[in-house]
């Protein structure tokens, strides 16, 4: 069995999930099946994945008070440090920032990287409305240039009310959607090219990306939006981000990254809890020994592309300390 990396797994402590979420009516729509470490190992095991770098879900640590954002993303990343610690070989991390919090998110990202040597951050599609793309966020994605950090994009709800008006979980269309409107910001309002040493793992493959790809180049053909002098094509920018396979493993996505970004620059994500148990443990399997990839581009996708953005698992299985 291939050594497996999964770069979509959601951490949520109680501590977490009590200050965030409604668990009769959770964000996305989806309950969780409920989170600990002994479950989490357990899943794994079933599943063969190695190693799980989690982080939290949505909708993050931000509900509308910056000091208690600011607490709650230090206590949840304090617990992610102590996972990593009782098991470096099964474990690692995304630091939580308080977002749309900048000098918190500053502060906070100091401590997560420097002090508790957390492995990236995870940054939600919108922070209370705010798109990532935002000039207001250009301090912390200068930081995050300066120090080449790993940047876990995952969805959260959409700001605008209308999209719940269809009486469908946001799981289901939103999120997707939302995934996109932070990509295309990110892009068109050049904060990827500012940012070109930051290692971007974008969630769900990207959401509707690579479908609208081809879209984007006639955009791109046509100059409609200003800034191209800078940014270059959309074609070439996503080819150096990350995607993983988080509820998105079926061959016909896979044959979309292989022709959008190539093989290289997909990662595995289970995305369990929020994916059914049964289904997160046949996703690895088929990412393995489904039609989708041959054997080189499994082996790369289950583990090698992980490889080349965590230096610390990649020490680990150079000193052969990693799982079996």
């Amino acid at each position: 069995m291939s050594l497996t990396i999964d770069v979509h797994h959601h951490f949520l402590p109680d501590v977490f999930w009590r200050a965030t979420n409604d668990a009769h009516s959770p964000v996305g729509g989806i309950v969780p099946a409920p989170w600990s470490k002994e479950s989490t190992l357990s899943f794994m095991d079933d599943a063969g994945i190695d190693v799980a770098i989690t982080s939290i879900s949505t909708p993050g640590v931000h509900m509308g008070d910056d000091a208690a954002a600011r607490d709650l993303a230090r206590r949840v990343n304090e617990l992610s440090a102590e996972l990593i610690q009782e098991r470096p070989d099964r474990f690692g991390g995304y630091a939580a920032l308080p977002l749309p919090d900048v000098d918190g998110a500053l502060r906070e990202l100091e401590y997560a990287l420097d002090v508790l040597k957390l492995d990236g951050v995870v940054l939600f599609s919108n922070a209370r409305g705010i798109y990532l793309g935002d000039t207001r966020f250009r301090p912390l994605f200068d930081e995050l240039e300066r120090r080449g950090a790993v940047v876990f994009v995952h969805p959260t709800s959409s700001p605008d009310a209308a999209a719940r008006s269809l009486g469908l979980p946001d799981t289901l269309i939103d999120f997707t959607a939302d995934t996109t409107r932070a990509v295309a910001q990110l892009h068109y309002g050049n904060t990827f090219a500012r940012t070109p040493n930051v290692k971007y793992i974008i969630s769900h493959a990207g959401g509707t990306i690579p479908y609208l790809a081809a879209r984007f180049s006639v955009v791109d053909e046509m100059s409609v939006i200003p800034g191209g002098e800078e940014r270059g094509t959309a074609a070439d920018t996503l080819r150096r981000l990350y995607w993983d396979t988080a509820v998105s493993w079926q061959p016909a996505v896979l044959q979309m990254l292989r022709s959008v970004v190539g093989m290289d620059q997909v990662l595995f994500g289970s995305d369990y809890p929020y994916l059914r148990r049964d289904l997160a443990v046949a996703c690895r399997h088929e990412v393995e020994t489904g039609a989708g990839l041959n054997s080189d581009e499994s082996r790369a996708v289950l583990a090698d592309n992980a490889l080349k953005l965590f230096p610390r698992l990649a020490a680990l299985r150079a000193t052969g300390k990693e799982s079996a």
